[in-house]
């Protein structure tokens, strides 16, 4: 383990030395890059933040990738956060992300350790890196109803009119998210998030398009055979609606629809590869906008730890 040094920058002029200093370790799905955080954290002496929309909640565990063996290097397992931190039934936003992305932050800080932040929901690494400013929401607000009753085209048409920044490709296609994200950009009261302004080292995992159509479609496969499908009955076993496991997206949305009948294997695993495959495409896409809108994000073309820890050690 090394101490935290600059490299031809004085600490005035170098802005990671500063108390709020974050990294972040960003990139399409099936990069490793969660992997790689933690072997950097583990050797800049750090925790792990994650931001995945869906690894937040508990018992979805194949299918979000929460694979926590990642978090062990060298025997020693890395302390990570907003994993497993609410019930599928439970409702989870970006409020409430930053919310606990601001505790577990100042948490990590306060114990003299850096802060990671790891995962390729975009819209959550957005709200951190570039300070989204957040209100806190009544969705049982009379505004609910009235939207409820239109049809998703008219919301998908007001939704991008108020805002191009709160909402990604996803939330376009599920009624019950345009819905959700009119109503955040829409409510200019509330209370605020205490707000941290961030200034993050940004490393972002990017290997070429084909090795990443490979990973996927290995990784899907193994999962298919190794108890995603069970995962998925587990969660109706207890009382998880076909309706929700749409909203989850993905695996939950294509799995179910087998499970309904509505979908026989083979179309099942067709579909649901290739939209994975179009995710991935929509994360490059989103980090792409996040650097035209003035977000340096320093590529690298593998999970290279040796790449990775001398970009870092290059910038403290």
């Amino acid at each position: 383990m090394i101490s935290l040094k600059t490299s031809g920058q004085s600490p005035s002029n170098n802005p990671y030395r500063r108390r709020d200093r974050l990294i972040t370790i960003l990139g399409p799905t099936a990069t490793g890059k969660t992997k790689l955080a933690a072997k950097l954290a583990f050797h800049f002496n750090g925790e792990i933040i994650s931001a995945d929309s869906r690894q937040v909640y508990r018992g979805m565990d194949i299918g979000t990738g929460k694979d926590l063996n990642d978090y062990n290097v060298n025997d020693n397992i890395i302390n990570y956060h907003l994993i497993d931190i609410v019930d599928p039934q439970d409702e989870f936003n970006l409020f409430l992300f930053k919310k606990y992305f601001n505790e577990s932050f100042r948490k990590i800080i306060g114990e003299g350790k850096l802060p990671f932040l790891a995962g390729g929901t975009g819209l959550y690494l957005s709200s951190i890196l570039q300070n989204y400013k957040l209100n806190k929401v009544n969705f049982e607000s009379e505004r609910y109803p009235e939207l409820n009753s239109k049809e998703l085209p008219e919301l998908q048409s007001i939704l991008s009119a108020l805002s191009t920044k709160l909402h990604n490709t996803t939330d376009l296609l599920d009624k019950e998210r345009v819905i959700r994200a009119i109503i955040v950009t829409e409510d200019k009261k509330g209370i605020n998030v205490d707000e941290i302004e961030i200034d993050s080292l940004i490393i972002g995992v990017l290997p070429p398009r084909d090795i990443i159509k490979q990973r996927i479609t290995e990784r899907l496969k193994y999962r298919l055979q190794n108890g995603m499908i069970e995962e998925v009955k587990k969660l109706i076993e207890n009382g998880i609606s076909f309706e929700k496991l749409n909203f989850f997206g993905l695996e939950y949305r294509y799995i179910g629809l087998y499970l309904e009948k509505e979908l026989n294997y083979n179309d099942m695993y067709q579909k649901l590869n290739n939209a994975i495959h179009n995710f991935a495409k929509r994360q490059v896409t989103w980090f792409r906008k996040m650097e035209k809108e003035g977000v340096k994000i320093n590529w690298i073309d593998s999970a290279d730890f040796d790449k990775a820890e001398k970009i870092i050690r290059l910038s403290f």
